[in-house]
């Protein structure tokens, strides 16, 4: 073997698409190889001896450069070689992840008579996340939301807000979200651009997206945890039932505040309970 690397990100996930570069003293291109799904290099043609610059990159990470000493073995043990994510902010590993609705949240607040907020949340969606691994923004985020499995602790306002004044549940049982793409916000804040259709229309909406973080479960597998929200106004969705309980002041807000905290599981798929 003759050149062996192991390239990772600060919290220990590979980096598949990084490429090595192996220069001579002189700067000379030596050798180049690409990182396999595993995030290693193995190179099987032996080096000539002498001092080298190895140098990694990878779309998304800082490059990284680091010295080898190749011996009369002819190989080159690089080791592990962590990359640091342009802007300072690490990701999921790349590839397919599914939303666990079990410990997840999709809620609304809207004002109520002017002076408080109800809240609601929909116990029954499912979700599925696409992070690419060779530029974050091409990632993407799909939706399906029961519209009738809308609570907000009370029984009679959750009946009214399945009627036709508003959801309408009967017409439109599901509201549906896909992304066409992400754009940075910050150092630790993306923009999910998408659309929704709710109530039979579709408009565009962004999500203000954090990612919070990922960390093994007792199941043996990888989650990782986001927080997203968005404003709605009721009227671009055809929803503008109101009343006017005092001059000036309605009963409803025409805003919604839309709240999501999600975790999801590495893979396409929900592990078996």
């Amino acid at each position: 073997m003759g050149l062996t690397a192991r390239i990772r990100t600060r919290d220990g996930w590979a980096v598949s698409h990084a490429v090595v570069t192996l220069t001579d003293m002189t700067g000379s291109q030596v050798l180049r190889a690409e990182a396999d799904i595993e995030g290693t290099v193995r190179d099987v043609n032996p080096l000539p001896p002498g001092a080298y610059t190895v140098i990694v990159t990878a779309v998304g990470y800082a490059p990284a450069a680091a010295s080898a000493i190749v011996t009369a073995s002819g190989r080159a043990e690089v080791g592990t070689v962590t990359l640091a994510r342009q802007g300072g902010t690490e990701l999921p590993p790349p590839g397919p992840w599914t939303v666990d609705p079990a410990h997840s949240t999709v809620g609304a607040v809207a004002q109520h008579l002017g002076i408080s907020s109800v809240r609601g949340r929909f116990t029954e969606f499912a979700a599925s996340i696409e992070v690419a691994p060779d530029d974050v923004t091409k990632s993407r985020v799909e939706a399906v939301i029961r519209a009738d499995s809308i609570d907000t602790g009370n029984a009679m306002r959750d009946g009214h807000l399945k009627s036709a004044d508003f959801l309408d549940v009967e017409r439109f049982p599901e509201i549906t979200y896909r992304s066409s793409g992400l754009s940075v916000a910050g150092a630790d804040r993306w923009t999910v651009h998408g659309e929704l259709s709710l109530h039979g229309v579709v408009r565009p909406v962004d999500l203000d997206l954090a990612y919070l973080g990922t960390g093994a479960d007792p199941w043996g597998g990888t989650r990782a945890a986001f927080r997203a929200t968005a404003q709605l106004r009721r009227e671009d969705f055809a929803m503008n039932y109101n009343q006017v309980v005092q001059a000036g002041i309605v009963a409803i807000g025409t805003t919604l505040k839309v709240e999501l905290d999600v975790q999801a599981v590495q893979g396409d798929s929900l592990p078996q309970a």
